[in-house]
């Protein structure tokens, strides 16, 4: 079985920064795309971000871009979501997700492997 473990939320004033991590196990994480989407009651999963298995190419919400940088450590088994200039907007559950495939990793439906969501809040 496949484990992802997001950290690193919290409750944070709108410009503030803020870094999610993601450690996988149970697979060769070096093997998966990862990406990063976010929910609010009520609307449905949002992509924010996803990052090859090598770490080559890297995708993004349009309300993100600028914004947000994710990054992976292979050595690590670790992906990161940085998340800079918060807004109150960016309140929602963060979820870490691992996918076979970088193809169309911008598509929640790509994605096999979920963890449990961290949320993040910001205040104005």
């Amino acid at each position: 079985q496949v484990h992802l473990v997001e950290s690193g939320g919290g409750l944070v004033q709108a410009g503030d920064g803020l870094r999610l991590s993601c450690v996988v196990s149970g697979r060769d994480f070096s093997q998966l795309a990862m990406g990063w989407f976010r929910q609010t009651p009520g609307k449905e999963r949002e992509f924010v971000a996803a990052i090859d298995w090598r770490g080559e190419y890297t995708w993004y919400g349009d309300s993100v871009k600028g914004r947000f940088t994710i990054s992976r450590e292979n050595d690590k088994n670790t992906v990161y979501l940085q998340m800079d200039t918060l807004k109150p907007e960016d309140t929602a559950v963060y979820y870490c997700a691992g996918t076979r495939t970088a193809v169309g990793a911008t598509l929640e439906a790509r994605y096999g492997y979920w963890g449990q969501g961290s949320q993040v809040t910001v205040t104005s």
